[in-house]
């Protein structure tokens, strides 16, 4: 079940669902050992464990967090993601961040995960 189409749509939820929630272990537990993550922004791969300290900075920072306009595709090995990320800062201040997520999945966990956003937003948001 846990690489079927079902469960991987239901582990795509759970993944985006942990970061609105703030949920970092959910989201260790989800991305397997070995998980290469990609941004199209600086063409780098780094592993999981960098990739959760960069999302734990990212809940500490913006403590409101949602993706709306979630419109995903499973398929067998995988899903692709396209949603608005809506964050704001304790000032008040919003991010609208427009991104697609490709995923590679095994095992019923995350084995790659490759964002694609442009990343001049965050620039005035953070400022």
């Amino acid at each position: 079940m846990a690489d079927s189409v079902q469960g991987i749509e239901a582990l795509a939820k759970r993944f985006f669902d942990a970061i609105e929630k703030g949920d970092p272990d959910t989201i260790h537990a989800i991305y397997a050992d070995d998980a290469r993550i990609w941004h199209n922004f600086d063409r780098t791969t780094i592993g999981r464990d960098e990739n959760l300290k960069t999302l734990r900075g990212f809940i500490k920072t913006a403590p409101k967090r949602s993706y709306t306009d979630r419109r995903l595709t499973a398929y067998p090995g995988g899903f692709v993601q396209q949603h608005l990320l809506v964050a704001e800062l304790p000032n008040g201040k919003v991010l609208e961040l427009p991104a697609c997520i490709v995923c590679e999945v095994a095992d019923g966990r995350i084995t790659r995960l490759d964002e694609y956003f442009d990343p001049k937003p965050l620039e005035s948001w953070r400022a």
